[in-house]
Order: C-alpha cells, then structure tokens, then sequence
C-alpha cells in the first residue's frame, strides 16, 4: 500500500481500538517499526492523534478524516461509483455536488466525458460548496461552475454557515448528488459535521432529484447530524459489496439501488 492508504489505514485501526502500539502496527502492516513512528508522528502534527511511548492514543477527531486521507478508502468502489453518477447527467442538467471523495470522483468523470468536451461553451452547470471540486473543474470550458459562499472547512473543503444559503436560496438544482457519510434505510443520510448537514440539506430541498452515493461501508450506519430523510432520497448508488438485505431495505423504503 502507498503511504496515504498506509496513513489511513493507521486511522481506522486507532478509531477502533482507540490506541495502538508501533510494533504491533509494524507487525500488521508489513512495514518497518521506524516507518510506523514516522507515520505517527506526521499525523500527530495533523493534530488526528496524541503521541505516546511506544505508540498513540486517538483524538476526538480522528473519525472525522480530512479529505486527504479518505481518498485511499474504498478507492476503486468510488471510482466506479463517480462514473456511474456521471454517465446520468445529461447536456444542459444542473448538477449540486457537495464535498466528499465520492462526489469529487462524479466531477472528475464529467470533466473527461467525451461528449461534453466536443464544445468550448458549457455543456452543464456544476453548483458546488467544495473547494476542490470547483478547482478541478474551474479549467474546464464546457463546465459553468458556481460556487456557493460560506466558510471553508479545512476537513473536507466544505463551505458551510450563513453566507452558503444565500446563493441556494435563489437558485434550483436539476439533481443534487449527495455524498454522505452514513445513510440509513430508516433514518436517511448523515454527515459527521452538523455545518455540512445542513448546507447539503439545502442543497437536497433545492434540488428536483435527489441521488446519494455512497460505499457500501456506509450503508445502515449513522453519523451526527441527519442530511435529509430517506423520503427525499430517489435513488442509491453504491458498490456491488453492499449486502443484499441492505439494499433489500432501501427497496422497500421506495428508494431505487443501483451497484456498481
């Protein structure tokens, strides 16, 4: 494994056990013990662990990954999952993307299809609050881009608060693509951050279609703060791991799945 996966690897194991110890770690993943210091001592600079003797113990932050260190997880599964988002959009749709590595993977398959870009003028507007998003797709012709207002979230790029609403307020989305922490078949989908939660609900009330997408490690798990119900969900976009009673629930919730 390279050493982003390594680095998140290293977070998951400390967010379930909640200390580890370098030369069990060392052991497990294959690596030198020296490597493992040097790996916790980069993330405890990052502030996402506290170093001790002979290992580390985790901060209350270290369920919350930033951007970075999600991208590793479930790479493939997300990759799959953005093409398949993107080969729904047709010319001419506003698209809503919030932030997230799934969703990022949907913008960067829009910006290579083939079919938008046969023209310099815009073949769809992208509506997003993700920094990174609206940087990738900033240098393509055939994407408008309009980027909500708000304050930036070093976590996940998010623009979130007061200042994100105005622009939501006064435009409508064709379909928003949700990327979400957790979705739930009763509850709905939920974000860790209870600022991002609600800019993505914005976003889904605006939006005549609602999507989520999500891997299938997210499925029947719960965050902290609730995005919008499974009633305004019209369809899932998941992997082709996700269990077959989970996507049985979502059915019956009247949400269409789709894996891939």
């Amino acid at each position: 494994m390279d050493r982003y996966e390594r680095l998140s690897t290293l977070l998951d194991m400390l967010g379930q056990r909640g200390k580890v110890d370098v030369d069990d770690l060392a052991d497990e993943l294959g690596v030198s013990a020296a490597t493992i210091r040097r790996d916790l001592d980069h993330l405890a600079e990052q502030q996402l662990l506290t170093r001790t003797r002979g290992g580390a113990v985790a901060n209350n932050v270290a369920y919350d990954l930033p951007l970075r260190y999600k991208t590793a997880r479930h790479a493939s599964e997300k990759e799959r999952i953005g093409k398949a988002a993107a080969a729904m959009v047709a010319r001419g749709t506003v698209v809503g993307l919030n932030g997230g590595t799934t969703t990022t993977e949907i913008a960067r398959a829009l910006a290579i299809r083939p079919d938008f870009n046969q023209t310099d003028e815009p073949a769809l507007t992208v509506v997003t609050n993700a920094l990174n998003i609206a940087n990738e797709l900033a240098v393509r012709p055939h994407v408008k881009i309009v980027v909500t207002g708000g304050v930036a979230r070093p976590q996940s790029f998010e623009l979130s608060g007061p200042l994100a609403t105005r622009i939501l307020d006064e435009i409508t989305l064709d379909v928003v693509f949700l990327g979400v922490d957790a979705v739930d078949p009763v509850h709905g989908a939920y974000a860790h951050h209870e600022g991002e939660a609600s800019i993505n609900r914005l976003m889904a009330e605006r939006a005549r279609r609602v999507i989520v997408i999500a891997d299938s490690s997210k499925l029947g798990r719960h965050a902290f703060a609730q995005i919008c119900p499974v009633s305004a969900m019209r369809l899932l976009i998941t992997d082709s791991a996700a269990p077959v009673e989970a996507v049985a629930a979502f059915e019956d919730a009247g949400v269409e799945v789709v894996r891939v």
